[in-house]
């Protein structure tokens, strides 16, 4: 079983910035595929960034690309989600989610573990 907790979160101005992190536990991190998603209320769950296992290779959803960038420490079990230029728009609950058997986590169904939330708030 792996845990993944999240924390960065917190109220940020618009134009500001936040790096988000994931800190994976039990099980080799290098193996799994990882991604943040983001939940805004009233809305469904949506797809925002997404690394390969080795961190060679990301894919971001439209509207974060050039703003937000996903990066990975396999040493030391952690996935990272630095956001820049925030607007009102990105405030929602960020969630790190795995896999172990795809090169990507692109679709909620996809993940095989999820991490409990972290909150993300842009006022403008």
């Amino acid at each position: 079983q792996v845990q993944l907790v999240e924390s960065g979160g917190g109220l940020v101005q618009a134009g500001g910035s936040l790096r988000l992190s994931c800190a994976a536990s039990g099980r080799t991190f290098s193996s799994l595929a990882a991604g943040w998603f983001r939940q805004a209320p009233g809305k469904e769950r949506e797809f925002v960034a997404t690394i390969t296992k080795s961190g060679d290779s990301t894919y971001y959803r439209d509207s974060v690309k050039g703003r937000f960038t996903i990066s990975r420490d396999n040493a030391k079990n952690t996935v990272y989600l630095q956001m820049n230029s925030l607007k009102p728009e990105d405030t929602a609950v960020y969630y790190c989610a795995a896999q172990s058997s795809g090169w990507y986590v692109a679709l909620s169904a996809q993940a095989d573990y999820w991490g409990q939330g972290t909150q993300v708030t842009v006022s403008s």
